[in-house]
This record gives C-alpha cells, structure tokens and sequence, in this order.
C-alpha cells in the first residue's frame, strides 16, 4: 500500500468542501517498497482553488512488485490521511527542505502565554497525538502508528502560546552529526549554502537559520543541537540531563539525550527555556569565573582559530577571573572513547532488535555505525561507565556553583555537501571531540553565533554547572552581541 498525504483546503467553506470531498494532493508518497520518496505535487484544484507546487508525474512505480500505482485523488489503491489546519502551510515557503512532508503536523497553541504567537518546528524525534513521528527513516515509518498523546516537551510550547507549523527533519534514527539523511535528502544550511546543516537536528537548525520559524525544537546526545547551532549561526542550548521530560520523543541513548532548541537571538532562547524548564523568570546570573579550556581549542582549523579567538576574549572581558586549564589529562580523544561506545551501546540495546527485524535500508555512515555498535563487548561497559562519573565529578569541581567553562562548539565552518566519506568521518571524530564533554558530564551548554569566516558560521560556548540551565541563560541574555 502506497499512501499519498493530501490537506483538505483552507477556506473558511472548508466543511462544505470536505462533505463534497474535494481532495487535494499536498506532499508526497511513501511506500515501504520504495528506496527513496517519490514525490506528488498538483498544481491545484477547481473546487477549492488551493495551490501546490507544479505536479510532473502521475503515477509512480512501486518497486516491490512493479504494479504501476494509480495516485489521483480518487484512486482506491491508497489511503488518504486529511489534514484540517486554518494555519498557512509551511510547505509554501520551506525552500530549505527543512520540514518533513511525509509525517506533517500542525497544531495551533493556546491564545495566550510568554510563546503566544510565535511559530515553531519540531524535529521529527517527539510525538504529536494523531500524527506519525518518521525518526528520519521511512522503515520507522512504515512499522509505527501513529502517536497516540503528545510529548511534554511539546505540550508546555503548545500551552505557552507557540504555534508548531510543522515536523522537521532529522538524521535517519538521529545517529549523524552531518545532517544528510539519504532518504529525505539534506536541508539547506542558509548562512553557508553548499555545506551542511549539522545533524542530527538538521531541518530545527535550518528552518530557524532561514527565517522560517521563530524558534524550533531539537535534541542533543551528542551534539545534535550544538554543533547545528554552529554550523548554521544561530543559537543552541542543551540543558542539563533530565531537566527537561523526553516523554513521547524517540530515545537514541537516554543516559545521554536531552531535549534542546534553537533561536535567532538570546533573549527568546531565555523565554524558551523557561517553558521548557517550567519555571519562572527570575533567576540572576552569578558567574564570575571562566576557564579557558585550552584543549578544546587546540583542536580548531587554523582558518577558524582567530575569529574564535575574538570571541573567546570578548567574553573573557565578562568575568572577574579568567583561567586556562586542560579539561582531559590525556588528551580530549581520549574522553570520546569513552562517550563513543557508552552511546554505541545504548543505542544499540534499544534499537538494536528492531534493526535485525526490521533490516531497514540504512544510509551510509549510519549502517557502518549500527554495524560498530553491534560489537560493542558488554563487558567493557562497567569500567567506562566509572570513567564517565570520574569526568563528571573532575568537571563538577572545576566548575563550583559560579564558574564556566569557555570552549569552541566545533572545529570549523560546516564542510561541503557530500563530501568524501572519510573526510566526513574525520569530521564525526573532531566534532565529538568538542561535543562529548558536556554529553559525558551531562552538563547545560549553549552555543553563540558570535564568529564567522569566509566558509560559514563558527560557534562559541559556555558550558554551566549541573542544573544552573536558567542561569546560564539569564547570562547569556544580558551579553551585548558582538558588531556585524
């Protein structure tokens, strides 16, 4: 079965419409069969007057049993689900590919709340009660119903006020960093065309970069916000581990996973975080120690280093002590093999069943990690979950109640799209190398878009005490942006 998604027109004679049956064909087709997507657009409809993009093929060809499909609107082969939103579609405007067509959603918030009036994006990751949540693979797709409630994380933005215009897209089963998903395809980075978004909350830090959202919601194991935030020049908080309830989102590693979003400027992603967080504003900024983490920043490309290195001393000027330090006494590789197989093997102990079930068609990059997480030994596991809680209370000490730690979110500006795969790999282990200090401490980070070259956008960080999220924001806020 084939099934093509259709939104029933927006006009105020919408019901009238609708009890003629007037169907028009919106997005897309999906059928497990199919290697990629194929795509169904019309360029309208006669009854209602409502307008997609240009429509080029009438039928599709299903691969699994060369049956050609009949996809008019009216065809008993498949199976319409209808969408009844007053809201303008998002599929109008998203010239990045950063929203999914194939698991769509749109759900008008509450009249009022500190969010009342903004739009939002929702990685594909959360659930939204009545609609499918993709998890970036169409094999997930096809063997998941529905979602039956909406996750809280989602449910106190739709209460604050936001407006979610749409799901967006994500790495296949969010195990990427790149942002290219070979079944969706990959979004546009906006401040960096030709080069990658970041992943695995691609489409949240496209459609935040390009204008097309206000703020959209992402997640972080391990640096899934943070280094998109960075490539993309736009704002990125993963909070603390746990603060935030990850109720009805799809795990990836939970000892790791957090929610986290993005904005264009500092004072919203305070707003945001205090829905999240469910608390109040209030909470002053009390830090007035940083530490320079000199490791970290040993890493950068040589092209990124100076204009790194300003924003590195604009905001040293913000603290009353300024210290240098090295984060990890053999070396900062050496704490990515230890987050890299702690992760491996949670993710592979909750998906791990389903892969061999399912023999989903895995893109490349991501079935080669599946496969490493396959044999991850047991028996390691014990004494590098030791080693994670030594890092932990090295960096709970370092940091006290009032310090941070000041570092480069990643190395470069986003490399080029479908770049060679071992250069992308080099890439993967550069970035954790930066992204895994506040994965394995489980500590609050944010990301400024205070840096840039020629190539792209560069991101700088601070990373805060356990639980000091609202803190860290309040901080962040009250920073003058540098000049553009």
């Amino acid at each position: 079965m084939c099934v093509v998604h259709y939104r029933e027109p927006r006009s105020q004679s919408a019901q009238v419409i609708r009890d003629s049956k007037c169907r028009c064909p919106a997005d897309e087709v999906t059928c497990s069969a199919l290697e990629k997507p194929e795509r169904v657009e019309v360029a309208g409809c006669s009854e209602c007057r409502h307008r997609t993009l240009v429509f080029r093929v009438a039928t599709a060809l299903c691969r699994a049993n060369s049956e050609e499909i009949d996809l008019t609107p009216n065809s008993p082969q498949i199976q319409v689900h209808t969408y009844n939103r007053d809201m303008s579609s998002i599929f109008d405007r998203d010239s990045l590919n950063a929203f999914c067509r194939h698991t769509h959603a749109e759900v008008r918030g509450a009249s009022e709340g500190p969010l009342a009036g903004l739009s939002c994006g929702i990685k594909d990751v959360y659930d939204i009660a009545g609609f499918h949540t993709g998890f970036g693979s169409p094999t997930w797709l096809a063997t998941h119903a529905a979602a039956s409630r909406t996750a809280s994380a989602v449910q106190r933005l739709l209460d604050a006020g936001a407006h979610v215009i749409g799901k967006t897209h994500t790495d296949e089963l969010t195990f990427s960093l790149a942002g290219e998903n070979a079944h969706y395809g990959t979004p546009i980075n906006p401040n960096a065309p030709g080069c990658i978004p970041g992943g695995s909350s691609s489409g949240s830090a496209a459609a935040t970069a390009g204008g097309l959202v206000d703020f959209a919601l992402g997640s972080d194991t391990g640096g899934s916000v943070r280094g998109p935030a960075s490539l993309c020049g736009v704002f990125g908080m993963r909070p603390t581990h746990g603060r935030i309830p990850l109720d009805g989102a799809r795990p990836l590693a939970p000892s790791m996973d957090t929610a986290g979003w993005f904005t264009r400027d500092a004072d919203l992603l305070q707003r945001v975080g205090h829905v999240l967080f469910a608390s109040k504003p209030g909470k002053t900024a009390g830090f007035s120690r940083v530490f320079v983490a000199e490791d970290a920043f040993e890493t950068v490309d040589v092209a990124a280093r100076p204009a790194l290195d300003s924003a590195a001393s604009r905001l040293s000027n913000h603290f009353q002590q300024v210290r240098s330090v090295r984060l990890a006494p053999h070396g900062l590789a050496d704490w990515v093999q230890v987050f890299r197989p702690l992760q491996g093997a949670e993710i592979w102990a909750g998906m791990g069943e389903w892969v061999l079930t399912q023999r989903p068609q895995l893109g490349p990059g991501i079935k080669e990690r599946f496969e490493w997480a396959a044999g991850i030994p047991v028996e390691s596991l014990p004494a590098l979950r030791a080693r994670r809680e030594a890092i932990r209370a090295t960096l709970d000490d370092l940091l006290g109640s009032d310090g941070l730690i000041l570092l480069p979110t990643m190395a470069g500006a986003a490399p080029r799209c479908a770049s060679q795969p071992s250069a992308m790999e080099a890439f993967r282990m550069s970035a954790l190398s930066l992204l895994s200090i506040a994965g394995l401490a489980g500590l609050p980070q944010i990301s400024l878009p205070w840096a840039s070259i020629e190539a792209g956008p560069l991101g700088i960080s601070l990373i805060g005490p356990r639980g000091s999220d609202e803190q860290l924001l309040a901080f962040v806020a009250q920073l003058e942006p540098p000049p553009s």
